[in-house]
């Protein structure tokens, strides 16, 4: 009798083996393009935060002192929400035409709000300049107006480290993206503090001061400015 088609079991294991060699090769190289992919995509949302920061400062639509500055902005007034320091949280009118997504109006318990792979916060400063971040609603508390004039600063940091992303980055009202990495930085809730990417010195939580271009931030690490 002739031999019956199909495969042997021999023949099985060297298909099986050959899939194994083609996935040990394709699946690290998928995902360094997902990481790559994720990290341009987030400097390219920071940058878009910092120009939106820009206009939104320059219209002088948050004013809480009146004294005729503009403040910096949070997610929610930048995607044309509503004034999360002269309103309320049920407050529907915008204080401006939406410069960032609408998706920015709806943080996490955490206060960061998740985009492609990346988790953002913004921080604003409260009276002894230290960084503060909305709570689930999007508002602040003891925003100091006269410093939110000059101060503001936005970090971007990966959901999942290794996986999502690799580098965190940190941006403020100088416009320089400078980024570092610590697989620490990974999930909603374990987040770079406000005073991170700031040169070492002041206070952990501080958000004034010169960003770490280049040098040791706050956190201990090396800073790196992103061309």
């Amino acid at each position: 009798m002739g031999r019956e088609p199909g495969f042997t079991l021999v023949e099985l294991l060297i298909v099986i083996a050959i899939i194994a060699i083609i996935a040990a090769i394709a699946i690290p190289n998928l995902l360094s393009s997902r990481i790559t992919s994720n990290e341009t995509a987030a400097v390219a949302t920071l940058r878009a935060i910092s120009s939106a920061q820009a206009q939104f400062q320059a219209t002088t639509k948050a004013d809480v002192d009146g004294n005729g500055m503009g403040e910096f902005g949070s997610f929610r007034e930048l995607s044309g929400a509503v004034n999360v320091r002269e309103g309320t949280a049920a407050e529907t009118t915008p204080l401006f035409p939406p410069v960032v997504s609408t998706a920015f109006r709806n943080p996490d318990a955490n206060g960061g709000v998740q985009r492609s792979g990346y988790y953002f916060k913004i921080y604003l400063p409260d009276s002894a300049g230290h960084g503060i971040s909305p709570d689930a609603t999007g508002s602040y508390s003891e925003i100091q107006a006269t410093l939110a004039e000059t101060t503001w600063c936005c970090y971007a940091w990966p959901a999942r480290y290794g996986k999502s992303g690799n580098r965190v980055f940190m941006t403020n009202q100088a416009g320089d993206i400078i980024s570092s990495e610590y697989e620490g930085y990974s999930g909603s809730a374990n987040d770079p503090s406000p005073g991170a990417g700031f040169i070492a010195g002041g206070h952990g939580s501080s958000i004034t001061g010169l960003a770490a271009v280049g040098t040791t931030g706050r956190d201990g690490r090396v800073w790196r400015q992103v061309n």
